[in-house]
């Protein structure tokens, strides 16, 4: 997508490409300028740290939710 976006493609031609919505392009392109990365990615950086600047939830540790489920079971 960043390699795509960089050649000059437009959102919606990169969304047809990788058969995704152009917003999902749009959203995703808009956090990897908010952190910094452009194209070419620096080589030494591994596909866990990628996803990490990416989708890091400030705060939120990994595999936890944000609210208790309800326990539906309770009357």
């Amino acid at each position: 997508m960043l390699r795509l976006a960089a050649s000059g493609t437009s959102s919606r031609e990169i969304a047809v490409l990788l058969g995704i919505a152009r917003s999902t392009v749009q959203y995703n392109l808009q956090r990897a300028a908010a952190v910094g990365l452009n194209w070419p990615l620096p080589g030494d950086l591994a596909d866990d740290a990628l996803e990490s600047k990416l989708f890091a939830r400030n705060g939120i540790k990994q595999g936890t939710r944000r609210r208790v489920e309800t326990n539906w079971s309770e009357p």
